[in-house]
Formats: structure tokens, C-alpha cells, sequence
């Protein structure tokens, strides 16, 4: 197990930076509690922190099991929380991970698995207000879910740039086959994406409106925040599936168009070259006796006649825009 940090604190300030987990007590002074963050640990090390701790053991499970959405449930006075983190590995490809809160008066305890991203940062940054770390470790809790829930923006992002550069590419003419199977594979992240953000939509509204242990009255706003931001995500993504799926639409409509205006051109040309072949082929025809046969400006006036009239049908093409 990487302990990446075992700490507790009293009135917002750290009073031990590195805990002994196998022979502490739980604090029991008011206003200290300990923030622990684990990061993928073996059924034995949890199980350290379970009895230490006393964390239900369903709970303990649901950590323990990867893939599974996110969810808020109460475990007498604990409160238990599986967040779902997302990142992009390379250019479009979305790497999903959980991390396991378990959240008391006097505890916080964070399992991270499948994630890179860990919580050092937002340490410093809770350590550096000790006002308001003082309130409690539920507001450790809304700083963690504010900060997993920040990293969808740059994946949104740049999924976003994607997308445009699709919009672009189908402008400029059909999308060939290469194209077109990454707009559905690019349509299928996004469907899972709206899937586990859609399963954080519903922890964020749930801490935000129900009764639950271990969280103030006073931090209930601060969760509407952080279900505000999920359900801006999930429009985000709605609207980037959208879009992928209009693209092709969009490009098979304006390849039609472009289709049906050549096609209007080469009737245009057959039409045009069809009174040369038509009246070629009628002096063509093996008569003896037609009008004009003999005449000595006749060869002429036949050619003047054939440009005369391919001239006509040019300007009414040209009119009517067909050219």
C-alpha cells in the first residue's frame, strides 16, 4: 500500500504529519481529525485501516471493486463516497479510475485506484487555509470532489478541439473510412463518459439536498457547486455527441450537393453536345435528296446554326445556374 500521506490535524493545523496507522488512536479531541490517502492497496492494508478506523466492511468492499459507479451511502454515523476520476491518455482515448472516501467527525480517508492524479496539491492548498480546514473533514470532502470534478474540463477540452477539427474535415468534403470510424469510436467514449459523470451527477445532488452523516448543514451549498459543475460537464458532453453525430449528416448532405451540381453540369454538356450529334447525324443519313444538300454555303450555315444554338443553351444554363 502507498500511504501517501497520514496526517492529523487539529483547529486546521497539521499536529502530526506522519501517523503511525498500526498503533494510533482515533482522535477524540474536538476539532482534530485525520486525513489519510492511500493509493491501490492490497485487501490486507485496507484492512488495516478497517479495523483502525472501524469502516463497514460493505464499504470497504466497494473499494475494493473496480468499475463501479459512483455512489453516497451512510454506514451509521460514516459516510461513504466512490467518485469516478477521468483523464485522456493521448489524443482521445478516456482512462477511468475511482477513488473511495470514507468520511467521519473525526476521519477522511481516500483510496485512489486506476488515477495518476493525486491529492498533494489539494492538501497544500486546504493546509494553507487552516480556517477553513478547521471546520472539518467534510470540507476535505468538497475539496476533493471539486478538484476530481475540475479535471473533466481540459478532457472536454480538448475532446472539443477534436471534434472541431471533424467539423472542419467534413466541411471540406466526405469523411473517408478512417474518419468516419473515429467519430463512432469517438461517440462511444463520449456515451460511457456521460454514463459514469451522469452516476457523479447523482452523488453531487445527494450530498447537496440529503441528510447525511458527518456533513454540516453549512457545507450543503458548497456540494450544489460541485453538481452544478458535474451537470455542465454532462451538457458538454451531450453536446459533443450530438455533434459527431450531425457530422456525417452534415457531410452526406453537402457531398449530394456537390454530387447533384456536377451532375447538373454533365446534363448541361450532354445537352449541348447533343445538337451537334443530332443534326451531324441527320445530314449523316444516306439520302439522296435533303434540304440544302447541294447548296454552297450550306456546310456554313449548318455550323452557324449548331453554334447559334449550343450558345443559347450555354446562356440559359448559365442563367439558371447550372454552370
Amino acid at each position: 500500500m502507498t500511504i501517501v500521506a497520514a496526517r492529523r490535524y487539529a483547529a486546521g493545523k497539521v499536529v502530526d504529519d506522519r501517523l503511525d496507522l498500526a498503533t494510533c488512536t482515533l482522535p477524540s479531541r474536538k476539532g482534530e481529525f485525520d486525513w489519510i490517502g492511500v493509493a491501490e492497496p492490497t485487501p490486507d492494508e485496507l484492512e488495516l485501516l478497517q479495523r483502525r478506523y472501524d469502516l463497514h466492511p460493505l464499504a470497504v468492499e466497494d473499494a475494493l471493486t473496480q468499475g463501479q459507479g459512483a455512489k453516497a451511502e451512510a454506514f451509521g454515523k460514516q459516510l461513504f463516497v466512490l467518485a469516478t476520476t477521468a483523464a485522456l491518455d493521448g489524443k482521445e482515448q478516456i482512462v477511468y479510475g475511482q477513488t473511495a472516501i470514507f468520511l467521519s467527525t473525526n476521519f477522511i480517508i481516500t483510496v485512489r485506484e486506476g488515477s495518476d492524479r493525486g491529492h498533494a496539491a489539494l492538501r497544500r492548498h486546504l493546509e494553507g487555509r487552516p480556517a477553513k480546514l478547521s471546520e472539518g473533514p467534510d470540507v476535505v470532502l468538497h475539496g476533493l470532489l471539486d478538484y476530481l470534478v475540475d479535471a473533466y474540463t481540459p478532457l472536454l477540452d480538448a475532446l472539443d478541439q477534436a471534434v472541431e477539427e471533424m467539423e472542419e474535415g467534413a466541411i471540406a468534403g466526405f469523411p473517408d473510412q478512417a474518419r468516419i470510424r473515429r467519430i463512432f469510436r469517438l461517440r462511444r467514449r463520449l456515451r460511457r463518459f456521460e454514463s459514469n459523470v451522469g452516476h457523479m451527477e447523482e452523488v453531487a445532488g445527494k450530498l447537496a439536498s440529503a441528510d447525511l452523516p458527518a456533513i454540516d448543514a453549512r457545507a450543503k451549498p458548497y456540494f450544489s457547486d460541485i453538481y452544478d459543475h458535474v451537470r455542465h460537464s454532462l451538457g458538454r458532453g451531450r453536446a459533443l455527441n450530438d455533434t459527431l453525430g450531425s457530422i456525417v449528416e452534415v457531410a452526406s448532405l453537402l457531398e449530394q450537393n456537390r454530387q447533384g451540381t456536377i451532375t447538373r453540369q454533365l446534363a448541361a454538356w450532354a445537352a449541348i453536345l447533343g445538337v451537334p450529334t443530332a443534326i451531324a447525324g441527320i445530314y449523316g443519313m444516306n439520302f439522296q435528296y435533303m434540304p440544302e444538300l447541294r447548296w454552297e454555303y450550306g456546310y456554313y450555315a449548318v455550323l452557324t446554326v449548331i453554334a447559334a444554338i449550343c450558345a443559347g443553351l450555354f446562356w440559359q444554363f448559365k442563367r439558371i445556374g447550372w454552370f
